[in-house]
């Protein structure tokens, strides 16, 4: 298999971010999209890791990278894509391989710890991001072709978050990713342009020290209402954790009514594909999405 996916753990797959798995699995079995889950995976060793241990955490991430090697696609066919749709795994699995590669002392020390597990890595991954599957891989002709139900007249703020691009821009610009928007207008929406679409929406902040959490998250969705969006889409799902479930508690304390959608960009690509809520977790968003899109498209035909 040349495609394998790596469901993580923590706020991922499963748990806050149930939605996001449901939306993806969806839209990848509508597309018929090969790909397989990545058996006995383990944690990616996370940023927490790595300010107690980095080896260990490297040795985490390293363990996965040798496992998609082990079940990927055998090496006369290229390297196995791992897909990371967590933005923190995606990150940690870049960093790991290009640590090992530029560091010969660090390499021979992981590789000792794999092959005492009788696992090794030769380096033949290459780590996606889904949104840079669907865009570069699929296509957004292809993806096009699939749009039954365009989102019209839709205003969506793209919302990259602060570790997708940064600091390892593989995909798009550290600056100024443009993906996200490229495919949101595929789908019949319109991406307003905002400056914040990389700033950290709080990060972990939010359960430490949350003062300076919130206030990153009340920025972020503030700015998007100005310029006038209807959702605040995101691809991490953390990001979308804290930019949605603190909304109530946003309104209160800066005395603000703060209410935006915020979904998974792979839920608007559900949606503008005609699958039904259900496959995709629109019931589990706290801020419903239906009233927006539905205003807009109203909106949309009458002035058409």
């Amino acid at each position: 298999m040349k495609y394998l996916l790596f469901p993580g753990c923590c706020c991922a797959f499963r748990e806050s971010g149930r939605a996001y798995e449901e939306s993806l699995h969806a839209v990848m079995e509508a597309l018929k999209f090969p790909y397989a889950h990545l058996d006995d995976w383990n944690c990616c060793g996370a940023t927490v890791y790595m300010s107690v241990d980095e080896d260990k955490a490297f040795a985490l991430a390293a363990r996965n990278l040798a496992l998609t090697e082990q079940q990927g696609a055998p090496p006369s066919e290229g390297p196995t894509q791992l897909i990371c749709p967590c933005s923190a795994c995606y990150l940690v699995m870049v960093k790991t391989q290009k640590q090992l590669e530029q560091y010969p002392s660090l390499r021979n020390r992981i590789d000792a710890g794999l092959q005492s597990v009788d696992l090794r890595y030769e380096g033949r991954v290459k780590i996606r991001h889904p949104l840079d599957v669907f865009v570069n891989d699929v296509g957004l002709e292809a993806l096009a072709a699939q749009v039954t139900n365009p989102l019209v007249g839709l205003r969506v703020a793209c919302y990259y978050g602060c570790l997708l691009v940064r600091p390892y821009a593989e995909f798009d610009d550290p600056h100024h990713p443009t993906t996200m928007d490229r495919l949101m207008r595929v789908l019949g929406a319109e991406p307003i342009d905002w400056p914040l679409k990389t700033r950290c929406c709080g990060g972990s902040l939010t359960g430490t020290i949350q003062d300076v959490g919130l206030r990153l998250n009340y920025l972020l969705l503030k700015e998007a209402k100005r310029r006038g969006a209807d959702v605040l889409v995101t691809l991490c799902p953390f990001c979308q954790f804290n930019l949605e479930c603190y909304q109530n508690r946003l309104s209160r304390q800066f005395d603000e009514k703060i209410e935006l959608p915020v979904a998974f960009f792979s839920q608007l690509m559900g949606m503008a594909m005609g699958i039904p809520d259900e496959q995709l977790g629109l019931q589990r968003l706290f801020v419903p999405l239906h009233p927006v899109v539905a205003a807009r498209r109203a909106t949309h035909y009458v002035h058409a």
